[in-house]
């Protein structure tokens, strides 16, 4: 798969997600971009199974279809991937020189990563000296081949070329620090709830300093109110959105509550480990996106636990667009990985040793000065 050409175009973003499929058009413009169309599929049952594509043709068709019924053009797609094949990791190394990096990274990686490295496809960048000097600091990225090599394959199928994949941490910083402008000394969290895999990311200013993937999500809200009313699939889910009978509204919320625990316990857990291993400050803000974010009374939760404000993250709350580019009915929160991908575009990451023959292309081109403050942990 070709990563690096020579157009500057941007890609079309398409974030394959464990229910629904999200596909985004941006046209770079004077001053920013524009929002040419988005588009939502909602995939057969079972097409996702514990992260990895199960229904490859029913991926490929739903594809196919939401580039049709949204009249979305271009065939340059940027994708990305989360979850347990996804390996982050800041790592030091002796000091050396950035060829020297490139030509040990692999044996390097073997001591970080949990996988046969032979099994993996890895990606770096660069980070800079430690303030001594003595040490290289590097952000590595390894990610199992099977999960790329088969989401490729079928967008393939689709008859669209995967020219970068990226991951759905990185994609969703992109598009937070294209919409809000960050100061350089807020703290903020990002919370992109999936149906099945949540993304908690961390940032101060534009600087990206922490991501974890957490296997929970807007199922575990189904599952719980199919368990204890004995409801249906298709019943659980309007339930949760707060469509359930008036009768039924007590106990549905009751039950949503309950979950809404276990989550944010997940979320606690990940804001205490950072705490530990950095200066981290207060946070200032909560932004939460994805499919699963408009769960009644999360939002409230999440506010009430944390104490600080609880936002919807709108991706394009910068970016032009005209009433008929979002689905109708949609604000657009469930789009922010495919819009921090469609932000993507051939060439901005710069090649290295490690990177060549490699299927997977992760950075973009302003990542040293958003990873920075990892160098003073």
């Amino acid at each position: 798969m070709a990563l690096f050409g020579s157009s500057a175009s941007n890609l079309i973003g398409l974030d394959i997600g464990s229910s629904t499929i999200k596909v985004v058009s941006l046209q770079a413009v004077r001053g920013g971009y524009q929002l040419e169309s988005a588009g939502v599929e909602t995939l057969p049952a079972g097409s996702i199974v514990d992260g990895a594509i199960a229904k490859r043709e029913a991926v490929a068709d739903a594809i196919n279809h939401v580039f049709h019924s949204r009249k979305i053009k271009g065939d340059q797609i940027a994708s990305s991937v989360s979850g347990p094949a996804v390996i982050v990791k800041r790592i030091s190394l002796p000091a050396r020189s950035a060829a020297e990096v490139g030509e040990s990274i692999h044996w390097e990686a073997e001591q970080y990563i949990p996988f046969d490295i032979a099994e993996v496809y890895l990606d770096y960048h660069l980070l800079g000296p430690s303030e001594d000097g003595s040490e290289t600091n590097v952000i590595l990225v390894a990610v199992k081949r099977e999960t790329i090599d088969n989401q490729s394959d079928v967008i393939a199928m689709a008859g669209k070329e995967p020219a970068i994949m990226d991951l759905d941490s990185f994609a969703l910083h992109n598009i937070y620090e294209v919409n809000y402008k960050p100061k350089p000394d807020s703290v903020v969290a990002l919370l992109n709830i999936g149906a099945s895999i949540m993304n908690v990311n961390i940032a101060t200013g534009n600087e990206f300093i922490f991501t974890r993937d957490i296997g929970m999500g807007g199922n575990y809200y189904t599952e719980y109110i199919q368990r204890d009313l004995g409801v249906s699939y298709e019943e659980a889910e309007k339930y949760k959105k707060g469509l359930a009978p008036e009768e039924l509204k007590g106990t549905v919320s009751t039950v949503l509550q309950s979950v809404s625990e276990i989550l944010c316990l997940e979320v606690q857990k990940t804001f205490d480990y950072f705490r530990t291993a950095s200066d981290f400050e207060e946070l200032e803000t909560i932004y939460i996106c994805g499919g699963a974010s408009r769960t009644e009374g999360l939002r409230d939760y999440l506010q009430e636990t944390f104490q600080v404000p609880v936002e919807f993250l709108n991706p394009f709350q910068r970016i032009k667009a005209d009433g008929n580019a979002l689905p109708a009915g949609n604000d657009g929160c469930d789009f922010a990985v495919a819009a921090g991908l469609a932000l993507r575009y051939r060439g901005d990451k710069p090649t290295g040793p490690a990177s060549k023959g490699s299927s997977f292309g992760f950075l973009t081109g302003n990542l040293s000065q958003i990873l920075k403050k990892l160098t003073k942990r």
